[in-house]
């Protein structure tokens, strides 16, 4: 256990990032599975939304925007 008072906040503030880090990623495969489940003329209307989904999770580094980069290459329609 930490000793110091900074050490105990930062624990405390890294368990708070890590749930939101795992909520925000669980979202994301949501969002994919979601979108891989469609047909494939339904895929072009929902492109721009799955797009702009792995955009912002690259933003806020949840996943690299490389992976980002490759996931929308790979699930264009």
């Amino acid at each position: 256990m930490p000793q110091h008072k900074s050490a105990k906040k930062r624990v405390k503030t890294s368990l708070k990032a890590q749930l939101r880090n795992r909520a925000a990623k669980s979202n994301l495969r949501s969002e994919l599975r979601k979108y891989r489940e469609l047909s494939a003329e339904d895929r072009p209307a929902a492109f721009a939304h799955i797009q702009s989904v792995l955009d912002r999770a690259a933003r806020k580094r949840f996943i690299p925007q490389n992976r980002a980069a490759r996931l929308k290459s790979r699930l264009a329609p």
